[in-house]
């Protein structure tokens, strides 16, 4: 069986080969790793590589990750963590970091490190200029950093940045017109232009599901690539997509800046399936279709047409631990479940076949044991159960129970049942993870539905046992929402 593993990209690249599609090898994919139970590092490059997946892109430096991506052959971003840019402003600390960070792994059969992500999107507006005053000094001395190391020519500094650095005046709001952020404007102009000095590309992450999420009035196709019934008209140029409408919107504003060539490489694109009414599977199945048929073809886009793009697939795996800040759908970008198992058909080629990525292999799971709502539990109890349901929503992933997500469905027992469940697999099924003031009863019977999955969690590992932590405290509020719902319902 490993013969016939090993021989499966290369066959796939044969394919692609004889087809004309060299496109599909452009894709690459972030790999977060912000999970309770995490797929060993081993196992997740080995999916990579059964799927014939060649780029991928992380969020930190971590060594197990690099560890195990040694000797793949596969293209790697490695990234510094906002909160590590203002070190970066020092030389040396640069400097040290370049050694530690790359510099050891430039060896035959190490890790072929391509670029090096100098923070994500530290521009946000939410960030409120937090990291306006490091970033371009951070980014100038890690590529002096990568020169010095004698690897600058093949390594570059680049700036993940988030698609909102750019704009259309509201009284213009079409892509020729795009320009910088005007209160950035000229820390970007002097960032593209070290940029387009550097041979660096500039990394841009665009998600054109963020167009529809609150916002009832933008127009449902315009979302994917597909076609529109209502295009956007700039000047001889029809745009049928967001996609491309917000791409041009760049192209615009770099030629504006001096750096009109500039290369684009897009960091983060994609779509999520859980936690709100438009993130569902369905969707991000037609999202990625469309995305693959552009791909495929090398379409471009209309002020860069037929060319060749760089795109990172966000995300890989299900992450149940990010912040919710930005919604409950953060939680669901994966084109993977939580263990490494496709959610839906996709065809990298672009051609539309009803195939499916290859799911990760060896994968270890907890026993099948669920933990539910115990329905013989006396009445007086039920006043307490409000709180225990609280308690394991603000410690565990209940994204799922949100409105127009897939567990959205059930009655108050079942989103009892739920939360206790989620809780019960976060703890590794630990006997008093399954206790809640005697609301709860362990059970061997899958108590999911046809639409709502009742996880059994993965086998805990080393590398996760380290860092298992609950999500972000921002649950207690859907927590709260989801409390008196089912006190109403009881």
């Amino acid at each position: 069986m490993a013969g016939v593993a090993v021989a499966r990209p290369l066959l796939l690249l044969l394919l692609l080969a004889v087809v004309g599609l060299p496109a599909a090898w452009a894709l690459g994919v972030n790999w977060g790793t912000m999970a309770s139970h995490q797929l060993p590092p081993s196992t997740v490059v080995r999916m990579l590589q059964d799927n014939g997946i060649r780029k991928v892109k992380l969020f930190d430096a971590d060594a197990e990750p690099l560890g195990a991506l040694a000797g793949s052959g596969i293209e790697v971003m490695v990234a510094i963590p906002n909160n590590m840019l203002d070190m970066m402003t020092d030389y040396d600390t640069a400097r040290e970091w370049v050694h530690k960070n790359v510099s050891a792994y430039n060896f035959d059969g190490g890790v072929n490190i391509r670029y090096v992500a100098v923070g994500n999107e530290p521009f946000l507006s939410s960030l409120n200029g937090t990291f306006l005053n490091v970033t371009f000094p951070a980014l100038r001395n890690i590529q002096q950093a990568l020169d010095e190391a004698g690897v600058g020519d093949t390594v570059k500094a680049t700036v993940p940045l988030n698609a909102d650095v750019y704009e259309s005046p509201k009284d213009n709001s079409v892509p020729s017109a795009g320009r910088f952020r005007p209160e950035i404007a000229g820390l970007m102009t002097e960032i593209v232009q070290f940029l387009n000095q550097s041979g660096a590309p500039f990394t841009v992450n665009i998600y054109p599901y963020l167009s529809l999420y609150g916002n009832d009035d933008f127009p449902l196709d315009f979302a994917f690539f597909d076609g529109a019934s209502s295009p956007v008209v700039d000047g001889s140029i029809q745009y049928t997509n967001v996609f491309d409408a917000n791409f041009d919107t760049l192209v615009s504003a770099l030629a504006k800046a001096g750096v009109g060539g500039l290369p684009v490489v897009v960091g983060e694109v994609g779509w999520p399936t859980d936690g709100e009414k438009h993130a569902t599977a369905a969707y991000a199945q037609r999202f990625y279709a469309g995305l693959f048929r552009k791909l495929a073809g090398n379409a471009g886009t209309p002020l860069r047409p037929n060319q060749y793009m760089e795109i990172y697939l966000f995300s890989l795996i299900d992450e149940d631990v990010k912040s919710i800040a930005p919604g409950n759908f953060e939680r669901h970008w994966g084109v993977m479940r939580y263990d490494g198992q496709p959610k839906y058909a996709m065809d990298p080629t672009g051609q539309g076949r009803n195939t499916a990525l290859t799911g990760a292999r060896g994968v270890d799971y907890l026993p099948r044991a669920w933990c539910v709502l115990n329905t013989n539990s006396p009445p007086e109890n039920m006043s307490r159960l409000g709180d225990n349901v609280g308690y394991a929503c603000t410690n565990a992933d209940c994204t799922s129970l949100s409105y127009g997500s897939t567990c959205n469905g059930m009655d108050a027992a079942g989103n009892a049942s739920y939360a206790f469940n989620t809780y019960f697999q976060m703890q590794d099924q630990g006997e008093e993870a399954c206790g809640f003031d005697g609301l709860a009863v362990r059970t061997r019977q899958d108590p999911s539905t046809g639409t709502c999955n009742f996880t059994i969690q993965l086998e805990n590992t080393s590398a996760a046992a380290g860092r298992r932590r609950g999500p972000a405290a921002l649950t207690l509020t859907m927590a709260l929402v989801l409390v008196a719902a089912m006190v109403t319902a009881l």
